[in-house]
């Protein structure tokens, strides 16, 4: 039986390595995390406030029920936003 011609391959040549990126650019500044975190617990707070203690908390009394939910989850939001920014 004949053989089969056999395939020249050209010889692997690896991709070049990725130079290391500066570590300023690798790092998120200073202000995100604290940001985020901050953002992220004044809303949740915000939220257990209104439901504990919304009726004798003046502000809270005068906005309708979804506004507060609404302005809670509003900060929780902007802590999610400020977090893409997070490396």
């Amino acid at each position: 039986m004949p053989e089969s011609r056999r395939r020249k391959k050209s010889v692997y040549t690896p991709p070049p390595a990725k130079q290391p990126t500066p570590r300023a650019q690798r790092m998120s500044t200073r202000w995100v995390a604290p940001t985020m975190v901050t953002l992220l617990l004044v809303g949740l707070l915000y939220i257990v406030v209104f439901y504990l203690a919304g009726n004798s908390i003046p502000l809270m009394k005068d906005l309708p029920d979804l506004a507060n939910v609404l302005i809670g989850f509003g900060f929780i939001i902007a802590g999610f936003i400020v977090a893409t920014r997070w490396r």
